[in-house]
């Protein structure tokens, strides 16, 4: 298994490279697809890392990752499962784009909000909606006898 290369983007100019060692694969049997092999061939991919120790990435890149990925993570530890080809090496290939697509993801700075108004022609939408709607209440009321 060769390290694992995510090329660069904000968050991290110079990409990112997680040594082999630190990846660690584990396999099953996969449901679906497979005919008579779906049963005897560990075709499903279960790629791990563990985020809080990786030397992958420096401080603020953890810190970022961390707080992005923590619904998906057990501790500090990110597992990505694999089983979508019949193939286990095709498997291999596709936990590791997608282990490299959410890291790239995640690494990347927030882009703040930037507050907006809304537009004349939405405001002036807005209350003729209401004028409308007040206007449907106000003829369902009943008649006052005086």
């Amino acid at each position: 298994m060769d390290d694992l290369q995510i090329a660069g983007g904000p968050g991290a100019p110079r990409g990112l490279t997680i040594p082999a060692e630190e990846l660690v694969e584990r396999f099953s049997h996969a449901s679906g697809p497979g005919g008579q092999g779906v049963n005897t061939a560990s075709s499903r991919v279960q790629l791990s890392l563990d985020l809080g120790t990786t030397t992958a990435l420096d401080e603020t890149q953890r810190a970022r990752v961390l707080a992005r990925l923590a619904p998906q993570l057990s501790g500090t530890v990110l597992t990505i499962s694999a089983a979508e080809h019949r193939s286990q090496l095709r498997n291999r290939a596709a936990a590791r784009e997608r282990l490299a697509a959410l890291l790239r993801e995640s690494v990347q700075p927030a882009t703040p909000r930037r507050a907006t108004r809304p537009t004349l022609g939405s405001r002036r939408r807005r209350l003729e909606e209401k004028r409308a709607r007040a206007e449907v209440k106000r003829d369902r009321r009943r008649p006052r006898i005086e």
